[in-house]
């Protein structure tokens, strides 16, 4: 491709553990990041997503005719609280051997969806999940369940009554549409460019694996399966793998950071 750009040194960018940071422009042939090369949005522009665990420095890259420029990243600052939950069943804190065999299938299983890089359907600003959207939240809370620390938590809750319709908020493909240990009856719908959302403690599943659905399209209804202490909605987001906070996504591209 073209040669590599030469630009007066900038300062690191600082973005913020589970973000995504846009670099807009025009003509891009490929973005890079952590060794992955990916097409531009089809608006225009790279999407980087910065893993809620991610620390350190993160190098980027977007190609264009006229060359190759790279930009670093630097994380921040862990920002998100610990949350202190009691009163969860503990076979959700401390599996038996055989609930630990059904969650290594369930990892399998999520993880092969998020490994998937499928051509563009959709994507972002996202449609609301619930056709009245409350308030989110606890994105990024490091758990404590009945005392015992676990991982933080990757995804935005959105409190609804049990049978609640949840809405598909973008079109794609269903890549997971099964009941799960911890996340109850999910579904994982692959959207392309490694852009995967999901729906998490539904009490019924609408679609089944392999399904193709259009925005908007009811998936599932609000439930209180799998690990929880009430009915809610579990929405969650994964851009090539990490989790990044879905809230931003379900405003313009605009509202998200930005390189320039």
């Amino acid at each position: 491709m073209g040669a590599h750009l030469a630009s007066a040194a900038r300062a690191p960018h600082e973005v913020a553990p589970g973000s995504i940071v846009r670099w807009p422009g025009e003509g891009i042939v490929e973005c890079e990041q952590g060794g992955e090369r990916f097409a531009a949005e089809p608006e225009g522009g790279c999407l980087f997503a910065i893993d809620l665990e991610a620390k350190g420095t993160i190098e980027v890259a977007r190609t264009t005719a006229a060359g190759r420029e790279t930009r670093t990243l630097r994380v921040g600052d862990y920002p998100f609280p610990t949350e202190s939950l009691t009163g969860v069943d503990e076979k959700y804190v401390t599996p038996d051997k055989k609930a630990l065999a059904r969650i290594e299938r369930d990892k399998k299983e999520s993880g092969a969806a998020f490994s998937r890089r499928t051509p563009h359907v959709d994507g972002a600003p996202f449609s609301p999940p619930l056709a009245e959207l409350p308030e989110g939240g606890r994105f990024g809370a490091r758990r404590i369940f009945n005392g015992e620390a676990r991982s933080p938590h990757g995804g935005t809750d959105f409190r609804a009554a049990t049978g609640t319709t949840v809405f598909a908020p973008a079109a794609g493909v269903v890549a997971v549409s099964a009941d799960h240990y911890f996340a109850g009856q999910s579904i994982y719908i692959d959207h392309g460019d490694g852009l995967i959302s999901m729906s998490f403690h539904l009490s019924e599943r609408l679609v089944k694996k392999g399904d193709r659905v259009k925005r908007g399209q009811p998936i599932g209804k609000v439930g209180a399966t799998g690990r929880v202490t009430g009915p809610h909605l579990h929405f969650a987001v994964r851009l090539r793998g990490a989790r990044v906070d879905p809230v931003p996504l379900l405003a313009p591209l605009a509202r998200l950071d930005s390189l320039d």
